[in-house]
């Protein structure tokens, strides 16, 4: 009875995670024309997913969600390579995780810690100002689409947000919490890496475009799914 009941709450695990994976993916698209990249929240979900449930379920919803968010957004193409490259980077995000984070903080642990969130910062300044800003074109749950113009000026307070929390567990931590950022930007790089291969030499495509877009995918993903899963730790801690 026991072993049924860990099974159906596993089962229920995988079926949320999916769900909630997909749906970061598919229901709110960016188009840059600037760019011409397409940017979604995907990463946000693959990687709280992989924080907060472990490499299995990070592996199996990164990949299989947003594998299916591909086949209902019409990216049929993708599917393939999404299952493989997004199953591989939630695997990463949630083994490394429960590999470098549970360390006690030493002072090297703490000074990489501070690096990386300073380069993390001007990532995402970056990345905001000249591959995210200007017009775009978004689209909710394929049924409405909008248009606009992303200020450059809105990335320094969200760059701000983007670090307070990884800076918070860097200082604050009496564990290698602060790592949590290097987890998810090297976990990312699978990501981007995975992507630019199979556009370039499978699909034939000139892929060094999307490298900045795919990049910023990973930077906004973590500036959510950081805080998001200290947040839901915290209220299934008590």
């Amino acid at each position: 009875m026991k072993s049924s009941s860990t099974l159906g709450l596993r089962a229920a695990r995988l079926a949320l995670s999916t769900a909630l994976v997909a749906a970061a993916t598919a229901v709110f698209t960016i188009y840059i024309p600037a760019t011409r990249g397409y940017f979604n929240l995907g990463e946000t979900m693959v990687y709280f997913t992989a924080l907060y449930f472990g490499p299995f379920i990070g592996a199996f919803a990164g990949g299989v969600g947003s594998a299916l968010a591909d086949l209902l957004l019409g990216y049929t193409v993708y599917a393939p390579a999404t299952l493989l490259i997004k199953a591989a980077e939630g695997w990463a995000a949630g083994y490394l995780a429960l590999k470098l984070t549970g360390r006690e903080k030493t002072l090297k642990i703490f000074i990489l810690s501070l690096i990386v969130s300073a380069g993390y910062l001007l990532a995402i300044l970056i990345v905001g100002l000249f591959i995210l800003s200007g017009e775009f074109e978004a689209s909710f749950i394929l049924l409405m689409s909008a248009g606009g113009v992303i200020h450059p000026l809105i990335w320094y307070p969200l760059a701000v947000l983007a670090i307070a929390t990884p800076l918070y567990l860097t200082v604050k931590s009496r564990k290698s919490e602060g790592l949590l950022l290097l987890v998810l930007l090297l976990s990312g790089l699978i990501m981007v890496s995975g992507y630019f291969i199979y556009q370039q030499f499978i699909l034939g495509y000139y892929a060094v475009a999307e490298i900045p877009v795919n990049f910023g995918q990973v930077i906004v993903g973590a500036a959510v799914a950081i805080p998001l899963y200290r947040a839901v730790r915290r209220l299934s801690a008590r």
